[in-house]
């Protein structure tokens, strides 16, 4: 491909380049957690004189399906590369120039999971987190000519950072404070996005997909596996639930 009068295809070739080292890193990464997650029993074991439940109800099915879909994803990322020409444009070396502002955008995209997994995930609710943390990326990256995390950014360390100064011990995990916060802040980062992001579909379903997917998510884990799930206290999950045993499940059952 011959790139050097056109400066849009070299810029795409560089990108691509990128790509197939991020694709090969997260292949890395999936391949060990999927490995260390086997060592879960997957059913039919027995421990302590107590046999284990149905594979279904297995620990490990959560992990095996997240860690199976980002290697499947980085899969097709690492396809996408090498039919691009980014495979052989990074073993050349001539694609690991890094700029400011890429090195901003790793750190950013760092900090908001640190501040997801580390502050949030354990202490608010699991849809409230995990909304917060989809319209950030997509706030911060979707659709922008030039990346904008600074505002996401502070909107989603800010949830962790109150979270952890208000119910830091486990005991207080069920507590509503930081559920309140992250609300109004997942409120005001999705004004703020649609006020300020790139007009078109995507803006609009940004709202939906960051929502629906993680209430997809822990009402699958909870009542189709009947998994464990992220601060059962939620805000939001523990009102889910109660409407779930007391109203919904006693309708089919009777």
């Amino acid at each position: 491909m011959d790139t050097s009068s056109d400066p849009a295809a070299a810029e795409l070739l560089r990108l691509r380049a990128r790509d197939f080292w991020s694709a090969l890193a997260l292949i890395a990464v999936s391949l060990f957690f999927l490995w260390k997650t086997l060592d879960i029993p997957l059913g039919g074991s027995n421990g302590a004189g107590v046999a284990s439940a149905d594979w279904y109800t297995s620990a490990a099915i959560v992990p095996l399906g997240i860690f199976g879909a980002l290697l499947l994803l980085a899969c097709v990322l690492l396809g996408i590369s090498i039919r691009a020409g980014g495979a052989a444009e990074a073993l050349s070396a001539t694609g690991l120039g890094w700029s400011g502002r890429e090195v901003w955008r790793f750190v950013a995209v760092g900090l908001m999971l640190l501040s997801y997994i580390a502050g949030l995930v354990p202490r608010v609710d699991f849809i409230l987190a995990s909304a917060l943390l989809i319209t950030a990326l997509i706030a911060s990256f979707h659709g922008q000519p030039q990346p904008r995390p600074l505002v996401p950014l502070l909107a989603i360390a800010l949830a962790a950072l109150a979270a952890l100064v208000l119910h830091f011990p486990q005991a207080e995990w069920g507590r509503h404070g930081d559920d309140w916060i992250a609300l109004a802040l997942l409120v005001a980062l999705t004004l703020w996005h649609q006020a300020t992001g790139r007009r078109g579909p995507a803006l609009r379903l940004t709202p939906v997909l960051a929502l629906g997917v993680p209430l997809l998510l822990v009402c699958v884990m909870a009542f189709g596996f009947r998994q464990n799930v992220p601060n059962r206290a939620g805000l939001i999950f523990a009102k889910i639930e109660y409407t779930y045993y007391v109203h919904l499940r006693p309708i089919w059952r009777s």
